[in-house]
């Protein structure tokens, strides 16, 4: 009987990590592998912030719960790749018509990233665009991550994206918000 009880405890001490690990992550496959819908649960759950760098949104479903996760308090900031400005399928202006500060990558390479931070307590990665043909016909993937120090470095990353990206061009809320040196360099949209 000791040593069933000492092996049952070896046990728990080697499967206990996996376990929260296990807890931390959870997966999710497109083509209609229920990414989109992953997406807005999350959305819906936010009470706070939700912090978003996205390379391609286009998803209508998507942009909706957005709107409402806004029009409910949520403050959100969304960093997309900078060809999403002038892009026909893009759900920035739409989202630039209910008040959201879009900004765009100011780099010269893609901001090919596809992440959001879900009131700092989750966080969604992975290869999944919000569109509609990630969702039915990619194969994609996304993942939902609560480890607290993962979501911290994705937080650094967001707020360095962030300041280093300009306002969309229609977006007056965000005209005071660009960086004295892109004002000096570029004399774009700047108000003085």
């Amino acid at each position: 009987m000791v040593s069933m009880k000492k092996t049952f405890l070896l046990l728990l001490l080697f499967w206990a990590p996996c376990l929260c690990i296990a807890q931390d992550i959870s997966v999710y496959f497109s083509p209609n592998g229920g990414c989109q819908q992953a997406v807005i649960s999350e959305i819906r759950k936010a009470a706070q912030t939700i912090d978003i760098a996205m390379y391609y949104l286009s998803s209508r479903d998507i942009a909706q719960a957005l709107v409402r996760a806004s029009q409910k308090g949520v403050v959100i900031r969304v960093v997309l790749d900078q060809g999403q400005e002038i892009e026909a399928a893009s759900k920035s202006g739409y989202l630039i018509k209910h008040g959201f500060n879009i900004r765009y990558h100011l780099g010269f390479g893609l901001m090919h990233n596809k992440f959001a931070i879900f009131d700092g307590k989750s966080l969604i990665t992975g290869s999944f665009n919000w569109t509609l043909t990630a969702q039915e016909r990619n194969e994609e993937n996304l993942l939902i991550i609560t480890d607290e120090k993962t979501i911290e470095k994705y937080k650094e990353r967001f707020e360095y994206l962030w300041n280093t990206s300009r306002p969309d061009s229609r977006n007056t809320k965000g005209l005071d918000a660009f960086p004295a040196w892109f004002c000096t360099t570029y004399h774009l949209f700047c108000s003085n």
